[in-house]
């Protein structure tokens, strides 16, 4: 009919689809951002805000009983002053270094033994190399002790079998104890990575070195340990670092001779009262931690590379 309106064209069913599509990418997107803020959140909340406010509380300092909230270097200066301080720092390194390496060479055979086992009887064994790590700290550092100690079960077998006249009193009270009984306690950390990276290594590779002729010396320098290096690496990374920020094992087992840097830390928090002090010596310990995780990590990519 004349003079009437037309209705307005309704949309197709492509303009239709585009708006469906365009409402669910957006329904996607704010699920991604609510997903991707949870898996933050708490990372956030637990690591980097207590790292943060232990950064910024190496920077006060205590007047009295009380810490002045003015920022100041005098805790970082304190620490480079004092000789104690810096050789403790240094000696702590040096234990570190001690322990991953014979983590290393303790754990790389038994983590080889692991991976030469068939079908799922190395995962089993596997689990009785972790299952000490589910164990309560403290009770193992107390067994260690009852086995080194000066009365312990060592001393007492080698006095019955004659080979020693009078018990050793060397692996308890001071830095060889300390350095044992690290050893002993974080060796599963430095045999599963090695277990994982001797794993990865594809079997036709050791197959062809055997078809070429190559003795199992040379197999296992030119193929084997290449190969599994990253493990190796990851392995004294994870022990290095528990070792330098114990503080529980050179208080237990230490003495007055095994003194570490993580004990002059917890001083800082118990006895000694000065939180800011404390803050400002568990930031330097984090930078040699630090450099082990970046060590690792480059590593570990470079292998991964290649």
């Amino acid at each position: 009919m004349e003079g009437r309106v037309a209705d307005p064209p309704l949309p197709n069913a492509m303009s239709q689809r585009e708006i469906a599509d365009g409402e669910e990418r957006a329904g996607r997107a704010w699920a991604d951002a609510l997903v991707g803020a949870a898996a933050w959140a708490l990372p956030t909340a637990f690591i980097l805000v207590p790292l943060l406010l232990f950064l910024m509380l190496g920077f006060f300092e205590v007047q009295g009983t009380d810490i002045a909230y003015h920022p100041t270097l005098k805790n970082y200066a304190r620490f480079f002053r004092d000789p104690g301080l810096l050789s403790t720092f240094l000696k702590t390194c040096w234990l570190g270094l001690k322990v991953a390496a014979i983590t290393v060479v303790l754990g790389y055979p038994v983590a080889y033994l692991l991976a030469s086992l068939g079908g799922r009887t190395k995962y089993v064994v596997a689990m009785f190399f972790a299952v000490p790590l589910l164990m309560s700290y403290i009770i193992k550092i107390y067994a260690i002790r009852s086995i080194l100690g000066g009365n312990g079960f060592l001393n007492r077998i080698l006095l019955h079998l004659g080979v020693i006249e009078e018990p050793w009193t060397f692996l308890i009270f001071n830095l060889n104890a300390v350095m044992l009984t690290l050893a002993i306690l974080l060796v599963p950390f430095a045999i599963l990575p090695i277990f994982v990276a001797l794993e990865r290594i594809p079997r036709n590779l050791l197959e062809a070195s055997a078809d070429l002729g190559a003795p199992p010396l040379q197999t296992f320098l030119k193929i084997i340990l290449p190969l599994s290096l990253q493990g190796v690496v990851i392995g004294a990374s994870f022990t290095f670092v528990l070792a330098i920020g114990d503080f529980v094992t050179p208080q237990m087992v230490g003495g007055i001779e095994g003194f570490t840097f993580g004990r002059v830390i917890y001083s800082q928090f118990g006895f000694g009262n000065n939180w800011p002090f404390g803050a400002a010596l568990s930031v330097i310990l984090l930078l040699p931690v630090l450099a082990a995780i970046v060590i690792a990590d480059r590593f570990g990519r470079a292998r991964y590379a290649t």
